[in-house]
């Protein structure tokens, strides 16, 4: 499974994004889609993942400010994010996990900054 993310840029404190992870295969052949992230210095953590059957799961950090979606028509992943902090700042990368293999998207770089 090939993943290509899109959508990260510049925004200001309190803005909003979204990013768009678009898989190569059909969304219905992949067990859980989510995004993760890597801010400078750190370890990559998930930030939001949606199952096959749509089961959408948070982390805390992300809960009531990140809500991610698909459209399975498009073979698409998007995580809008509002209320945007600078300890948001990342490189966002996008997963899929199928049956024992975890794929990744290159990931896109989100800068919260006034």
């Amino acid at each position: 499974v090939q993943l290509q993310a899109s959508g990260g840029g510049l925004v200001q404190p309190g803005g909003s994004l979204r990013l768009s992870c678009t898989a190569s295969e059909s969304i219905w052949s992949i067990n859980v889609m989510g995004w993760y992230r890597q801010a400078p210095g750190k370890e990559r953590e998930a930030v939001a993942r949606i199952t096959v059957g749509g089961v959408k799961e948070y982390l805390n950090f992300a809960q009531g400010r990140f809500t991610i979606s698909r459209d399975v028509a498009k073979n698409t992943v998007y995580l809008q994010m509002d209320f945007l902090k600078s300890e948001d700042t990342a490189v966002y990368y996008c997963n899929a996990e199928r049956e024992d293999m975890n794929y990744w998207g290159q990931g896109t770089l989100v800068t919260v900054s006034s």
